[in-house]
C-alpha cells in the first residue's frame, strides 16, 4: 500500500533530497581537491585537463632523456679534461729529454702515457654511451636527443656526434695514439728522443692533439649548452601544463566549506520544515 504524504512534506523531502546530492557532490570536491572528477562533472574541462596532463607526463619523460644526455657531454668532457692533462704530461717530458742524459727512460714513461691516453677515452663512459669512442660504422655512437612529445619527423631532435680516440698497439714498445672526427687528425707517435728535432717533432705533434681535442670540446660545450637550455624550458612547459590542468579540475576549496556550511544549514531547516508539515497529519491523532 502507498504512503500519501501531504503536498507540504511532499515539497519538503524532495528540498532535502536535492540538499543531500549538492551535499555529496560538495563533500567528494572537498575530500579529492577537485571540482572536476570525471567527464560526467565537465566533459569539456575533463577532457582539456587530461590533454593537459598526459602531454606534461610525456615532456617529463623527455626532460629525463634530457637530463642523461647531459650526463653522457659531461663524462665526455672530463675525459677530455683528464686527457689533456696527459698531453701536458707527455710534453713535459718531451721538453725535459732535451737536456737529460737518460732519454732512453723519458721515451717508456712517453709510451705509457700514450696508452693511458687511450685507456682514459675508453673508460669516459657513461651508461653505455661513449663519446670518445666512435665504432666503425660512422654515427653509431652519436647521441640523439628528443626534446617534444612528437615522433618521426614531427619530433624535434639534437644529434651530438661523438670522435675517436684509438691507440695502436700493433707495436707494443711503439704505440701511437690518433684523434679521428669523421677523418683522420692528428697522431702521436712513440716517443723519440734522440735528438732534438724529433723531440721537437713529438712537441708539435702534441700541439695538433690538443688543438684538435679543444675544438672537439668547445663542439661538445655548445650542444650541452642547447641541451641544458631546452631542459629548462621543457620544465617551464611542464609546470604551465600541470597548472593549467589545474585551473580547469581543482576546486576552489574555501568557496566548498562555505557550501558544505550553508549546505549544511538548508538540511537543518529542510527537516525542521518538514517536521512541521508532518504535524498537521499528527493532529489527525487528537480526534481519536
Amino acid at each position: 500500500m502507498g504512503i500519501a504524504l501531504t503536498a507540504g512534506m511532499r515539497n519538503n523531502l524532495i528540498a532535502l533530497q536535492g540538499v543531500d546530492k549538492m551535499m555529496q557532490t560538495t563533500q567528494n570536491r572537498l575530500s579529492t581537491g577537485k571540482r572536476v572528477n570525471s567527464a560526467l562533472d565537465d566533459p569539456v574541462n575533463f577532457f582539456k585537463a587530461e590533454d593537459h596532463y598526459n602531454r606534461a607526463s610525456d615532456l617529463a619523460a623527455k626532460k629525463d632523456g634530457m637530463g642523461e644526455a647531459i650526463k653522457i657531454i659531461e663524462t665526455a668532457n672530463t675525459g677530455i679534461e683528464n686527457i689533456e692533462s696527459l698531453l701536458n704530461q707527455m710534453k713535459s717530458l718531451a721538453a725535459a729529454a732535451k737536456t737529460s742524459g737518460n732519454p732512453g727512460d723519458l721515451e717508456d714513461q712517453y709510451n705509457v702515457l700514450i696508452d693511458q691516453v687511450g685507456a682514459m677515452a675508453e673508460d669516459a663512459n657513461y651508461g653505455g654511451q661513449n663519446l670518445l669512442k666512435m665504432t666503425a660504422t660512422a654515427g653509431d655512437n652519436d647521441l640523439s636527443v628528443e626534446f617534444n612529445e612528437d615522433s618521426g619527423t614531427a619530433a624535434n631532435t639534437l644529434t651530438v656526434s661523438g670522435f675517436d680516440i684509438t691507440v695502436d698497439t700493433t707495436t707494443p714498445d711503439a704505440p701511437t695514439v690518433t684523434l679521428t672526427s669523421g677523418t683522420a687528425g692528428p697522431a702521436i707517435a712513440a716517443a723519440d728522443f734522440t735528438d732534438n728535432t724529433s723531440i721537437e717533432a713529438a712537441i708539435t705533434e702534441i700541439d695538433a692533439f690538443i688543438s684538435q681535442l679543444r675544438t672537439e670540446a668547445q663542439k661538445l660545450s655548445s650542444n650541452l649548452s642547447t641541451i641544458q637550455i631546452r631542459s629548462d624550458f621543457t620544465n617551464a612547459m611542464v609546470n604551465t601544463l600541470n597548472t593549467g590542468a589545474d585551473n580547469l579540475t581543482l576546486a576552489d576549496m574555501n568557496e566548498e566549506g562555505a557550501n558544505m556550511l550553508m549546505l549544511q544549514t538548508r538540511q537543518n531547516l529542510g527537516t525542521t520544515s518538514l517536521s512541521l508539515a508532518s504535524q498537521a497529519a499528527q493532529s489527525v491523532l487528537r480526534l481519536f
